[in-house]
C-alpha cells in the first residue's frame, strides 16, 4: 500500500508518517525543504523519540519524499496512492489542491477507480471537507461525479503535541507519548483497511469537539495568560498556581458545556481534563508560547477553540467568566513577530476593541457576552501595563 502525505513537519513525521508507515504503507512525503526531501529520498527511514523517562526511540522505514515544487510527480505520486494525507495547516490547504486535483485528474484518466481516502488531518473543523471543496474547484466539473464514486474525503480529529525543536539530525523528531487520531467511519469507502491506532467513529463530532474545547482551549488559554506573565514555554506557565488555576476553571466551563450538550458521564470527562492538564505539564517538552499563541486571528474566530465553546454555552445557560477572560487575553497577544498578532493589534487601535470582537469574532455588540469580554480586556490590559 502507498500513502501520500503533504507536510515533512514534526507532526508529519512524527505522528502520521510514522502511524502509517507502521500500518505497512510505503509513505510518500511531499514537502516544500529540498533538504529534508533530499534526506528522505536517501536514508528512506528517520527516528522518532517519545518524551517520556526512557526516551524509547522508533525507527520509521519505508519512506521517500518528493518536492511540491514537482507537480509532475507529485501528481504521478496521488494518482497511485492508496491514501493521501496531509499536515499542513489548515489555511495551506487551498496551495496543495490543485496538486492533489492534478492526481485525481490523471487517477481517473488511467481509469483507476480504486478507493482513495484524502484525510486532512489538521487542527480544525471539517478539514477534509475543505480541502474537497478546495480540490474539486480544480477538478472538470465532468469528473466530479466519477469522482465522487471512488474518492471519499472523512473528517478526523487528531491530537499529540509536537513543539518546535531542533536537532543535529533534521529528519528526528520528538513526540509525545500521548495521542489520538480519530476517523469519521460513515464518509469512508466501504472495504477500506484500518490502521492500527486510529479510533473509527460513526459520529465525529463529540470528537472533534472535545479535543478542540479541551486540548485546544486549554493550551491556548496556557499561551495566552503565560504571554502577558512573560514566561516563555508552557511548562513555565502551568507551573505558576494562578494561571493553572485559570486553565483549570476555562476546562471546567468547557467541560459542563461538554456533558451538557453530548450527556456525557461529568466524572469521565473530569479525568479526560485531568490527563489533557498533565500532558501540559511534561517536563521533558519545552513547548514555546509563541507556537502555541500564534495566530491568534484564526484561533478568536467564530469556529475556533475560544468563541465556539463561549457562545455554545452562552445557549445553554452556562457561565463562561472564565472563558471571556482567556478570549481578553488573546486580544492582548501582541507578538510583534507574528503577523496575525501585529494585524489584530493594528484592527484594535484604527477601529477599537468593540468593532474587532464583531468583526473578527461575529460576536455582535448586543450579545451580552460581547461586553463581558470588553470588560475582562479591558482589567486585563490595566492589570498587566506594569509588566508589559
Amino acid at each position: 500500500m502507498k500513502a501520500v502525505h503533504f507536510g515533512a513537519g514534526n507532526i508529519g513525521r512524527g505522528f502520521i508518517g510514522l502511524l502509517l508507515s507502521n500500518a505497512g504503507y510505503e509513505v510518500i512525503f511531499v514537502a516544500r525543504n529540498e533538504r529534508k526531501v533530499q534526506l528522505l529520498q536517501q536514508q528512506k527511514q528517520y527516528s522518532v523519540t517519545l518524551a517520556n523517562e526512557a526516551s524509547d526511540t522508533e525507527i520509521v522505514n519505508n519512506v521517500t519524499a518528493v518536492s511540491g515544487k514537482n507537480k509532475a510527480a507529485v501528481a504521478a505520486a496521488v494518482a497511485t496512492a492508496d491514501m493521501v494525507t496531509t499536515a499542513v495547516g489548515v489555511t495551506a490547504l487551498k496551495h496543495i489542491a490543485e496538486s492533489i486535483a492534478a492526481g485525481v485528474g490523471l487517477r481517473l484518466k488511467n481509469r483507476n477507480y480504486n478507493p482513495l481516502h484524502i484525510i486532512a488531518c489538521e487542527n480544525a473543523m471539517s478539514g477534509s471537507s475543505l480541502l474537497r471543496e478546495r480540490v474539486y474547484e480544480h477538478l472538470p466539473a465532468e469528473w466530479h461525479e466519477k469522482a465522487d464514486c471512488c474518492i471519499a474525503f472523512p473528517d478526523t480529529a487528531v491530537d499529540r503535541i509536537v513543539p518546535v525543536q531542533e536537532h543535529d539530525d533534521p529528519l528526528k523528531v520528538t513526540v509525545e507519548p500521548y495521542f489520538e487520531w480519530i476517523v469519521d467511519r460513515s464518509a469512508m469507502i466501504e472495504g477500506y483497511s484500518k490502521i492500527e491506532g486510529v479510533k473509527y467513529v460513526d459520529a465525529l463530532e463529540p470528537y472533534i469537539e472535545r479535543k478542540l474545547f479541551t486540548v485546544n482551549t486549554g493550551h491556548c488559554t496556557a499561551a495566552y495568560h503565560g504571554y502577558l506573565e512573560g514566561y516563555d514555554t508552557i511548562q513555565e506557565a502551568m507551573g505558576d498556581a494562578k494561571i493553572k488555576a485559570e486553565i483549570s476553571h476555562v476546562l471546567g466551563e468547557t467541560g459542563n458545556l461538554l456533558t451538557s450538550k453530548y450527556h456525557w458521564d461529568k466524572k469521565k470527562h473530569d479525568k479526560y481534563i485531568q490527563k489533557m492538564m498533565v500532558r501540559f505539564t511534561n517536563p521533558r517538552l519545552s513547548d514555546n508560547i509563541i507556537r502555541v499563541g500564534r495566530s491568534p486571528i484564526r484561533k478568536l474566530s467564530l469556529n475556533d477553540r475560544l468563541v465556539r465553546p463561549a457562545l455554545q454555552a452562552h445557549r445553554l445557560g452556562i457561565p463562561i467568566p472564565h472563558l471571556t477572560t482567556a478570549i481578553a487575553a488573546a486580544l492582548l497577544f501582541d507578538y510583534e513577530k507574528d503577523e496575525e498578532a501585529v494585524q489584530l493589534q493594528a484592527a484594535i487601535r484604527r477601529s477599537g476593541i468593540h468593532d474587532v470582537i464583531t468583526s473578527h469574532m461575529g460576536i455582535p455588540h448586543k450579545h451580552s457576552i460581547h461586553q463581558k469580554i470588553v470588560d475582562s480586556y479591558g482589567t486585563l490590559k490595566e492589570s498587566y501595563a506594569v509588566i508589559r
